[in-house]
């Protein structure tokens, strides 16, 4: 081995190589664009992956939304097209029955489907927005960020159903000054003065915008004559439940109590989020193994086209070659020669190519930046998937010099000093 450390070893591969300039650069450049093509595949599909997570870092993922529609199967005397009315008595019914429930946050809203928005007015001004009415419970399922000084709803809100609101960050500014305190501030909602308890911005992905308002779901009820009903429900199952078994036990249960008929799909709507979780990471999931797939495809093209180039060199050099063996070279030192050659073409072209990867990743991620119009964030490569892949090329570049360098070794001195 201390042929590697000698400096004529380095001298002739350097040599070597510079004589081949041109056809040593075609050669690395498969190995370079295969690392390249695999640094950025693999960092584009973890900046999908961090974009989605950060829509949804502050959401339960395992939920799901259910709301009653109509009828379309007549059953136990009723005809078909019969309207499903959701109620707090579904709500306990299924809190009390189905274990797989973490949370269930019954909703009204008026602003939505066909309903008329709720008149905000302050001061002089005013306008139209979607009026929620919630339980504290949704915070846990729909996190929001709530400005310093402010608060969410609490269950003292529902249970002395207090004249309280927390508004959406868009509201603030359209009705505040700029560092304008609107906490403790009265403001009215449909003609009645409330108190301004928070003023909220969506985590992540947040169905209701930052152009809402939260009322107490008891305040709510009363403010507009809702009495029992509810508009839909948002349902969490824990975590190591499946969200669409749940989403069938709590349909088949909710039809047992409204007597729909068991084949009915239509009665009751809904919306698994958990599910379209699921199929997106299937995707990103995808395209990870992909980046694998197509990187080592490439990569071990590259290899073996250094493997040719060696092949090619080694029969120019015949004669050279010839003579080494004669005034004393080992096989082992001719080998050893070949194969240092092959790992360091394959070294060098897989840390260029992960280098130019980096920085084409850096210069993504500088001129998208937070824009959401782009769905992609801070992509980025797992340090271990690339020094795996750099420590395979080195495998891959060490086994595929042993093809030329026992086609050196198998040169015989005499033949090779004969060859014109």
């Amino acid at each position: 081995m201390k042929f590697i450390f000698d400096r004529d070893t380095w001298q002739e591969i350097y040599g070597t190589i510079r004589k081949n300039k041109l056809r040593t650069v075609i050669t690395v450049i498969g190995v370079f664009w295969g690392v390249f093509i695999f640094v950025l595949l693999l960092g584009m599909a973890k900046g999908l992956d961090n974009s989605f997570k950060s829509q949804f870092n502050d959401f339960a993922t395992n939920t799901m939304f259910l709301w009653g529609q109509q009828t379309s199967i007549p059953y136990d005397g009723f005809e078909r097209g019969r309207r499903m009315r959701l109620t707090l008595d579904d709500v306990e019914a299924l809190k009390s029955s189905i274990s797989d429930i973490e949370y269930i946050a019954p909703r009204n809203v008026t602003g939505q489907w066909g309903t008329p928005p709720g008149q905000f007015v302050r001061g002089s001004k005013s306008g139209a927005f979607k009026v929620f009415g919630d339980y504290p419970t949704i915070d846990k399922v729909s996190k929001k960020k709530i400005f310093d000084g402010g608060r969410f709803i609490n269950n003292e809100d529902i249970i002395n159903e207090r004249k309280v609101c927390v508004i959406g960050e868009d509201i603030y500014k359209q009705f505040y000054d700029k560092d304008e305190n609107a906490i403790g501030d009265y403001v009215r909602i449909n003609g009645i003065y409330f108190k301004v308890v928070g003023v909220y911005k969506p985590a992540g992905q947040g169905f209701e915008g930052d152009d809402s308002i939260f009322l107490p779901f008891t305040t709510f009820q009363t403010v507009f004559n809702q009495g029992n009903r509810i508009s839909w429900m948002v349902i969490t199952a824990y975590a190591d439940k499946n969200i669409v078994e749940t989403e069938a036990t709590i349909k088949s249960t909710l039809k047992r109590m409204h007597q729909v008929h068991p084949q009915d799909t239509q009665a009751f709507g809904s919306f698994n989020l958990g599910e379209e979780v699921a199929k997106v990471n299937g995707f990103l999931n995808g395209m990870k193994l992909i980046g694998y797939v197509v990187g080592i495809a490439t990569l071990i093209a590259g290899v073996i086209a250094i493997g040719n180039i060696l092949l090619i060199t080694v029969k120019e050099r015949t004669k050279e070659i010839g003579v080494r063996r004669a005034i004393g070279a080992t096989p082992s030192e001719v080998r050893g020669q070949i194969m240092i050659e092959s790992v360091l073409l394959t070294f060098v072209a897989g840390i260029l190519g992960f280098a130019f990867g980096a920085i084409i990743l850096w210069l993504v991620n500088t001129l998208v930046g937070s824009n959401d119009d782009v769905p992609i964030l801070n992509p980025t490569v797992d340090f271990t998937a690339v020094f795996g892949a750099i420590a395979a090329i080195v495998i891959l570049g060490t086994l595929i010099g042993l093809i030329p360098a026992q086609k050196a070794v198998s040169i015989k001195p005499i033949d090779a000093l004969r060859e014109e």
